[in-house]
């Protein structure tokens, strides 16, 4: 009996597998055939660079021997090698709905049009089956695209609750300091933009700070771009950041509210809604928490000149409140002819205690506090207008931008260093952004088109500084009291082409800016004795530059494509490094600006790889060379005083190379790995005070992200960053490293959500540096920011009984996102 059952059960699996062998080999023994068609949306138009992966159904066992993916190209199209048989074909592409149908290849190669549907577009009738259809909402959390890398917040659960700032410090090639500042590829000099241009939401001079106004629940994605094309404003040596804010693209009425409570004490309240009908279409974000930041630091400094050895310990505490408000409205008055406005108006004010302690074997034991007001508030108008001259992408538009923003802060100092002194100081700064553009657009054939456009900007920055000696009687302190009027005009002009023949892609462009800076400055000149006023000192700055950017690259296969590019890019001064003003910093350190700094010019080269297939594997290897002439850097001299003197200046050259792995692996259902590896060298020569030095080394940061699906509601996200020590001019930094984890569940029908996230998990993110001058060492330790733990909730809502008929967007409302870039273009 046994024996029978032994017997029919190797019977059993070697019909199996004779079956299955058989199925192989007459797949094998069939030729791949070429199959075509277009991923297309509603109303008919190209959705590019979608994902779509073929599943062999007709062999059961080892269907992966049998299975491909690859990706549309910009129209739409997409052709592969396929042998005949069923297929589950999968189609995803980002702000649209993952689909799944189930399709015979056979006698007819081509496929024709298949059609998507929006993510979030809503309708009153019944699901339908079509073909065995399947819808479910799965969009890629990092994508790589042609232009630019993508980055999908809302799939990011460590940044759940958190602002801005956490975002970016998970973002691929993007790196967040312990101290709050960002660079790309460990280069500092970006430029950010907000929905395509530039946004008074980021504040005037404190950038780092600025980031916090924006909630981590209002940003829809972050596009990367390392190396813009002359298209986009020159400025950034970098590259771009732009940050795309939700906007619902659903029918009839769409929101979401979100709301989320942390350690340190921090609360949040956002909603994002939208309101689509027929030619009219208008949307409104808004929110506004409190919350309480601290940062500590240490500095140890030793001075051979003085023989002196001090230690000096501070922790900075501040109580920090703000809201933000954007509204818009866009109307369609044809097909072809739109306008948009939008107006966006935000604010915050903290109240902050500073407490230092000095150490010295010079002058013994001292402290210094200081209470801090400080106020920011701003409001921004955009408005634009469309016309498309036909549906095959001929456009002429244009739009204008005002923005205003006033930042008024009070500080009351008590520092009792060698003497005792008490001071408040005033810093008052305001600021107005005027930008006109226009752009064109003009298809020439079906792989090639023209663009021109043109642009103006105007920003006048007026800024105050008093302060007052109390311990005097409320004297001036004239050391420290300036004013400054700073006014910065930018007139520029671009044109590129672009076109495509087989596999080779290419584009040209070349942009010309003319830039004019006016700086008049009232202050004292501290060098003299006794001080002597500067009234009107006024100083000019002229330049032009051309910047070309070429852009070549060939598809080896349609997963597969080499890109080889390159662009000139500037690096202006921002108006702070300019004003020749001295700033207290604390008892021993102040800062000033240097009035002759000139603009520094990058030339940047590219070579990439990308490989993808569908959702299961993207990697992206770039290899890529800066040459950065007049290098803007900061030094450090001592006064005759004794005190440290920090100030920016020109000071040679810097060869910046490296490689930069972007990677997203699908391992399993449940199972995800993605992250970024930068590994560069740099060369710095510099010259200051005719003392030549020559800098030199390698880094590399590193980020590393993995996601798990625990069940159908539950989902978790652990992170790790790294960044290697690094060396600059004068400078060392020491290595930085820092963990976060983030939990969330879906409840209420899928509706809500909670997400708990731990930012720095280990509490190790901290900034550590030394110090070499020719007589004095300095080490200095700084935490931006201790471990936080956020809990927030979020639910989403949207109108189930809309008259699709009457809501029905026209033809433009369906055009693909470009990821919110329509704004960048001069």
């Amino acid at each position: 009996m046994i024996q029978t059952e032994i017997l029919n059960l190797i019977t059993k699996k070697t019909l199996g597998l004779t079956l299955v062998l058989s199925a192989a080999a007459m797949a094998f023994a069939q030729e791949k055939q070429q199959i075509s068609g277009k991923i297309v949306d509603a109303q008919n138009n190209a959705v590019p660079y979608a994902s779509i992966s073929f599943s062999n159904k007709t062999v059961k066992e080892n269907a992966a021997l049998f299975s491909d993916a690859t990706l549309t190209d910009e129209k739409g199209n997409f052709t592969i090698n396929l042998i005949p048989g069923n297929y589950e074909i999968t189609i995803d592409a980002v702000d649209f709905k993952k689909l799944v149908v189930t399709k015979s290849i056979g006698q007819n190669p081509n496929l024709g049009n298949i059609k998507i549907e929006s993510e979030q577009q809503v309708t009153n009738s019944k699901t339908k089956d079509i073909e065995g259809v399947t819808l479910t909402a799965s969009k890629p959390v990092y994508k790589v695209e042609l232009d630019k890398k993508t980055y999908d917040v809302t799939q990011d659960l460590t940044a759940k609750g958190g602002n801005l700032q956490d975002v970016l410090a998970n973002v691929p090639s993007v790196n967040v300091d312990a101290d709050g500042s960002v660079s790309m590829r460990g280069n500092s000099n970006i430029k950010f933009l907000i929905n395509g241009k530039p946004s008074s939401i980021l504040g005037i001079t404190d950038d780092s700070n600025a980031l916090k106004n924006i909630p981590a629940d209002q940003i829809e994605k972050i596009e990367v771009i390392t190396n813009p094309s002359s298209k986009y404003e020159a400025s950034g040596t970098a590259g771009i950041l732009n940050i795309v804010l939700k906007k619902s693209k659903g029918l009839g009425f769409n929101g979401s509210v979100e709301g989320t409570v942390g350690y340190l004490p921090q609360s949040r309240l956002n909603t994002n809604l939208s309101w689509n009908y027929g030619k009219f279409s208008w949307f409104v974000n808004g929110g506004g928490g409190f919350g309480k930041f601290e940062n500590k630091s240490k500095t140890y400094s030793n001075d051979t000149g003085n023989a002196e050895i001090s230690n000096i310990e501070s922790v900075n505490t501040n109580n920090f409140k703000n809201f933000n408000f954007t509204t818009g409205l866009n109307y369609n008055f044809t097909d072809f002819t739109s306008a948009n406005f939008s107006i966006t108006t935000n604010g915050n004010n903290s109240d902050s205690e500073s407490t230092s302690t000095t150490s010295s074997t010079k002058f013994g034991n001292s402290s210094r506090n200081v209470n801090g007001e400080g106020e920011n508030n701003s409001v921004q108008l955009d408005a634009g207008l469309e016309h498309k001259f036909d549906n095959k992408g001929h456009v002429l538009s244009a739009s204008g931008s005002f923005q205003k923003t006033k930042n008024n802060n009070f500080e009351d100092i008590e520092d009792n260093y060698i003497n005792s002194v008490s001071q408040n100081n005033y810093n008052n700064n305001n600021q107005k952004t005027w930008i006109a553009k226009a752009d064109y657009e003009l298809p020439i054939t079906e792989d090639s088109k023209f663009e021109a456009g043109a642009r103006y900007d105007f920003r006048n920055n007026i800024t105050e500084n008093l302060f007052y000696d109390v311990t005097a009687g409320q004297d001036l302190d004239e050391r420290f009291s300036n004013k400054t009027d700073y006014t910065e005009k930018i007139l520029a002009i671009y044109a590129q082409f672009k076109s495509k023949f087989d596999n080779f892609g290419y584009q040209l462009g070349l942009r010309n800016e003319n830039t004019s800076i006016a700086t008049v400055f009232n202050g004292y000149d501290i060098r003299t004795n006794p001080i002597t006023p500067i009234n009107n000192l006024k100083n000019t700055k002229s330049y032009s530059g051309f910047f070309p950017s070429v852009f070549l690259s060939y598809n080896i296969t349609d997963k597969s494509q080499f890109s080889l590019n390159y662009a000139r890019r500037i690096n202006r001064p921002r108006s702070f490094q300019l004003i020749p003003a001295y700033r207290l910093q604390n008892a021993t350190n102040y800062f000033k600006g240097n009035a002759d700094l000139n603009p520094s010019y990058v030339n940047s080269f590219e070579l990439g790889y990308n490989y993808s297939k569908g959702n299961k594997l993207t990697i992206n290897p770039t290899l890529y060379y800066q040459r950065t002439n007049d290098d803007i850097n900061f030094t450090v001299t001592k006064d005759t005083d004794g005190n440290y003197v920090s100030m920016p200046a020109n000071l040679g050259t810097e060869d910046r190379y490296g490689m930069d792995f972007n990677y997203n692996i699908t391992a399993t259902k449940w199972l995800r790995v993605f992250g970024n590896f930068n590994l560069f060298g740099y060369k710095n020569e510099s010259e200051f005070n005719n003392i030549k030095t020559e800098n030199s080394g390698t880094s590399f940061q590193t980020r590393l992200t993995t996601a798990i699906k625990l069940n159908k509601q539950t989902n978790l996200q652990l992170q790790g960053n790294y960044n290697a020590p690094q060396k600059t001019f004068q400078n060392e930094r020491l290595a930085i490293y820092a963990m976060n984890f983030g939990i969330s569940r879906n409840i209420l029908n899928n509706q809500g959500t909670i997400n708990l996230n731990v930012q720095d998990v280990f509490n190790t993110r901290k900034r550590r540096m030394k110090t070499y001058g020719e007589d004095f060492y300095r080490e200095a330790e700084m935490q931006f920011m201790p471990r936080t733990v956020m809990l927030s909730f979020s639910y989403r809502f949207k109108n189930k009984f809309a008259d699709e008929k009457k809501m029905k967007p026209r033809k433009q409302d369906q055009q693909r996102d470009n990821g919110g870039m329509d704004d960048v273009p001069m």
